[in-house]
């Protein structure tokens, strides 16, 4: 309830300002809603020189008198009393005009677009679904576990990885067979930022439980596509004494603990994204929340797209037992088959990681990835191999050295226990709760084959 007279001090950056000769109505917006505030000023008290540099983008604080808005748009206005200017914007150079901008040439000024309505809306959103994150973890028991930036492991086996060295580029050593020589290196052996913490979160939840992960992650992906980027953020939980049941009802339960905080904490900001950039949105959230997730093993998933193929749908990748399905098989799966979500379960050994507990048929392994419309596999997970001798085997299968591993392998050596964890990139889950359809529009600063500005 607003208490109209009141005397307020109001600070933010001008959106618009618009009037006559006598009157000026300034939009002003501090960054905390998606709302301006109507500043009405009267022009014979300031003066028309004084108010020249009050333009779209300058920052100001405003002293005034908060009373019932004459006008339409909004329910209070603020009376101006004192205007201090404290930096102007040039209008001939600003760019971000009272104008449609593309989203191409926001990403060239990314220093500037959060002032925007969309990435304001946006960022805020990724602020609350961070806090909503830690506070579904904290209230469950989960222990927050940092895992190392830098690391001489690759997880995920698939050699993409940055590398951080302190060696002169232009000066390398080389042993006879031309290998280069890190002994000198700051680390005294090949390292590379990290592309999950989930190997080092195992550690963890193998003395304290249940914990989780929640950092920037790197893959040295040469992808310029909608969905990849080469810094992203991933949230990994892993469980102690957790099966794939388990893990998948955990995994169900947090993605809707965070799209109802969304609701809850960030409806302006998600009406603002649905009136104006995804009609579906709003629905597209509630029909994730209300359903529940279907458990389906991908034998059973190949079966139903091979007779939707049969029956004259098409697709553009082919389907077959031991493919890795493409977005638009687990989009057919989640939209327009089950018509809810799907958790997918099962998967042949051959399309996934070494650390997967390996099921009884030694075709297949415990996997589960997500399945939401729109956005296909948004949480990939599994129970981890806890036998030694299977995961050392299958590590070798797959050319991963037992000496880059030997810890991992040790937690197996020593009191090993039924395990699981799961991970969930934080961009995707954004992707789905702002309505985006670039990934590189719900981080700050995107990190892009060829582009690291900012």
């Amino acid at each position: 309830m607003q208490t109209y007279g009141v005397s307020l001090n109001v600070k933010g950056w001008v959106r618009t300002r618009r009037g006559s000769k006598q009157v000026n109505f300034i939009a002003l917006n501090d960054g905390s809603t998606v709302y301006n505030l109507q500043i009405v000023v009267n022009i014979e008290q300031f003066g028309e020189e004084y108010l020249k540099p009050v333009t779209t983008g300058s920052c100001i604080s405003v002293n005034g008198k908060l009373v019932q808005s004459q006008g339409a748009g909004q329910t209070v206005e603020l009376q101006a009393e004192e205007i201090q200017i404290y930096g102007t914007a040039d209008p001939a150079s600003y760019p971000l005009q009272k104008k449609g901008h593309s989203m191409e040439f926001l990403r060239e000024i990314a220093h500037l677009r959060p002032r925007t309505n969309t990435f304001g809306a946006v960022f805020r959103i990724r602020h609350h679904m961070a806090m909503a994150i830690h506070t579904f973890f904290h209230e469950r028991g989960f222990f927050y576990f940092h895992t190392p930036i830098i690391t001489g492991s690759d997880c995920e086996g698939a050699g993409q990885m940055f590398q951080v060295t302190t060696m002169n580029l232009y000066d390398l050593k080389k042993d006879e067979n031309g290998a280069i020589l890190y002994n000198s290196d700051f680390f005294g052996k090949q390292t590379s930022l990290t592309v999950s913490g989930q190997l080092e979160g195992e550690l963890a939840a193998l003395a304290l439980g249940d914990i989780y992960t929640f950092g920037p992650t790197f893959r040295a992906e040469n992808s310029n596509t909608p969905r990849h980027l080469a810094e992203f953020w991933m949230i990994e939980p892993e469980m102690a004494f957790y099966e794939i049941d388990d893990n998948m009802q955990l995994a169900e339960d947090f993605i809707k603990y965070c799209i109802r905080w969304a609701l809850e904490h960030c409806a302006d900001d998600i009406q603002f994204l649905c009136e104006h950039f995804d009609r579906e949105l709003t629905e597209r959230l509630h029909f994730v929340l209300n359903k529940p997730f279907i458990r389906l093993a991908y034998t059973e998933g190949i079966r139903i797209l091979e007779d939707a193929t049969a029956k004259g749908r098409k697709f553009e990748y082919p389907v077959y037992w031991g493919a890795d399905l493409a977005a638009e098989h687990e989009r057919y799966l989640v939209e327009e088959h089950f018509n809810c979500p799907v958790i997918l379960t099962d998967y042949p050994k051959e399309i996934k990681s070494f650390y997967m507990k390996q099921n009884d048929d030694g075709k297949t392994v415990r996997a589960m990835d997500v399945l939401f419309p729109k956005i296909g596999e948004i949480i990939g997970g599994s129970q981890r191999e806890e036998d030694y001798d299977k995961l050392l085997k299958r590590a070798g299968e797959m050319d991963i050295p037992d000496r880059d591993i030997w810890w991992y392998l040790d937690t197996r050596r020593f009191g090993t226990a039924p395990h699981s964890g799961f991970g969930l990139g934080f961009e995707r889950l954004l992707l789905f709760v702002t309505g985006m359809t670039n990934i590189r529009d719900v981080i700050p600063f995107p990190r892009t084959p060829h582009n690291a500005e900012f």
